[in-house]
């Protein structure tokens, strides 16, 4: 275990450096991205203010909201989506065979080594808007609340790291695994929204078996100190367990994926 964890910095830094080899197309890669985003928020704001509130929430909670969501995606799936997208091709071309005779763990080997800074448009994007958005809002600051803020960033992250794992780690078994991500990115995208413009199976689709509410909406909510459909009072400490929860079923399922595990010939 103390060997794996000196190695995974150093995977990370020579990733890092053969990234960095071209940095014009990089940073021109983070910029667009950017843009891309702020394109879509920009649409969702004309919307809100618009029609001044969208189930509740003005412009600078959905903003905030939106900002919570993007920062926590970035955060987690730097360490996953581009990393399990390909475990499909890895599996199919027998290239997973060679990770399993490394003297570390496969998961960590394939996160680590291939830790994505491509997302740095996303996080300036997202602290950004997140500043201004907290600007805007009543927001009643305490230590506690700082705390819990950044405790729900870290599990929203979680969240991300460990349903990616697990969809990639479905090739494991089934060989095919990439049409499972329109499945997560469609419930992504809903996460965007205040959860309860929605009806109410949607809602408990997205607290249970995809839990993305726990993402950005419970934690937001609860800092805005807004009421939880089919929480209630329970919302905020369980935004803080959504990704350590979420992250434990991520490694018993990656433990059943290796166990059935047969090889690139069945």
């Amino acid at each position: 275990m103390v060997a794996t964890l000196r190695v995974l910095p150093f995977l990370v830094h020579m990733h890092v450096r053969s990234m960095m080899e071209y940095r014009g197309g990089m940073i021109l890669g983070w910029v667009a991205m950017a843009f891309s985003y702020a394109s879509v928020y920009t649409a969702i704001a004309l919307i809100v203010l618009r029609f001044e509130q969208i189930g509740g929430w003005n412009w600078a909670e959905v903003a905030l909201l939106l900002a919570f969501h993007l920062l926590g995606y970035s955060l987690g799936a730097s360490f996953s989506f581009v990393q399990f997208r390909v475990m499909e091709d890895l599996v199919q071309r027998g290239n997973f065979d060679t990770l399993l005779v490394k003297p570390i763990s496969p998961w960590a080997y394939i996160a680590f080594s291939g830790f994505n800074i491509g997302y740095v448009g996303h996080v300036v994007l997202a602290v950004g808007l997140m500043g201004w958005a907290l600007s805007q809002t009543a927001v009643e600051w305490t230590l506690g609340l700082a705390l819990y803020l950044l405790g729900a960033l870290a599990s929203s992250a979680m969240i991300t790291a460990a349903i990616l794992t697990m969809v990639g780690a479905t090739a494991l078994v089934w060989v095919r695994s990439r049409h499972l991500y329109w499945i997560y990115f469609g419930f992504w995208e809903l996460a965007r929204y205040p959860l309860n413009i929605f009806p109410a199976v949607i809602q408990a689709v997205m607290v249970t078996v995809m839990p993305l509410a726990f993402m950005s909406y419970v934690p937001v909510a609860v800092l805005l100190g807004k009421q939880v459909p089919l929480l209630g009072a329970s919302a905020g400490p369980l935004a803080l367990l959504a990704g350590p929860v979420t992250v434990l079923v991520a490694m018993a399922y990656w433990r059943f994926c290796m166990r059935n595990y047969q090889g690139a010939g069945g």
